[in-house]
């Protein structure tokens, strides 16, 4: 009996040492300092997402960096048709968000040219890297890499004439909280361009009476929308509303068909 007693006194400490030594772990990877090279955000915080409804519609999943073969967009043209509708002009600043692997971002450089600049925004720090050894490549010193959060582009304010979401709309979490913030990064004028499929979002689309009614929600409004035809999708683009932006407790989500 005391032999057993012996023994299991010794299994506890045995066990306790392991627990502070994970707890100890644990503690050192919270404290532990960002990479020297880590992607950061380069715009300040926003309003909290839990400030606004959740969206009433399902969520398409991240599941790639990439929508479709580049080689595949390219053959249907939709770069160079979508960059030409919304007349992207040199010295523009342009922000693609959610820029994946860069398809967009990499296509836009030479566009705006040295006077202008692209932000490529992602909120998977892994596509950041990977974008990154890519720029670095093909020497596009006019990209600017950062961080974001699924409800906040975090962008700086008034700093961007044109944002575009690709192919990428459907899987945003919260579209409210991250419609709202990205409005103030808007410059005079600025606008919101959107490209992806009109079908559900659950099969990686956004219905376009749906695309109007969150972004109406939060003070926007559509201003033109085009067929891309090949496959691509549409175009919708957007402006923000005049005067101020609805309060968060303001907003009413849209049902999934888009029709209130």
């Amino acid at each position: 009996m005391r032999r057993d007693r012996i023994h299991g006194g010794k299994r506890m400490m045995r066990l306790g040492a392991v627990l502070v030594l994970c707890v100890a772990a644990c503690a050192r990877a919270e404290h532990a300092p960002a990479r020297a090279d880590a992607i950061a955000a380069i715009g300040p915080r926003g309003i909290p997402a839990d400030s606004f409804p959740e969206a009433a519609r399902p969520v398409a999943s991240i599941v790639t960096d990439t929508w479709s073969s580049e080689d595949e967009r390219d053959s249907a043209g939709e770069a160079e048709k979508v960059m030409d509708l919304l007349a992207i002009t040199p010295g523009m600043t342009v922000a693609d968000v959610g820029a994946g692997s860069g398809y967009y971002t990499v296509r836009l450089s030479p566009r705006v040219g040295p006077r202008g600049k692209v932000i490529a925004q992602d909120i998977v720090a892994r596509y950041l890297d990977g974008l990154r050894q890519r720029v670095r490549t093909d020497s596009l010193s006019n990209v600017q890499l950062a961080l974001g959060a699924p409800h906040d582009p975090r962008l700086p304010r008034a700093s961007v004439d044109l944002v575009m979401l690709v192919h990428m709309y459907h899987e945003v979490e919260q579209p409210y909280a991250f419609l709202a913030n990205l409005r103030p990064s808007l410059r005079p004028g600025g606008r919101v361009a959107v490209v992806d499929l009109d079908r559900a979002t659950q099969r990686h689309g956004t219905p376009l009476p749906l695309l109007e009614c969150e972004f109406a929600a939060v003070g926007y409004t559509r201003t033109e929308t085009h067929d891309l035809g090949g496959g691509s999708g549409y175009l919708a683009v957007f402006r923000a509303t005049d005067g101020p932006a609805p309060r968060p407790s303001d907003v009413r989500p849209c049902p999934a068909g888009g029709e209130r």
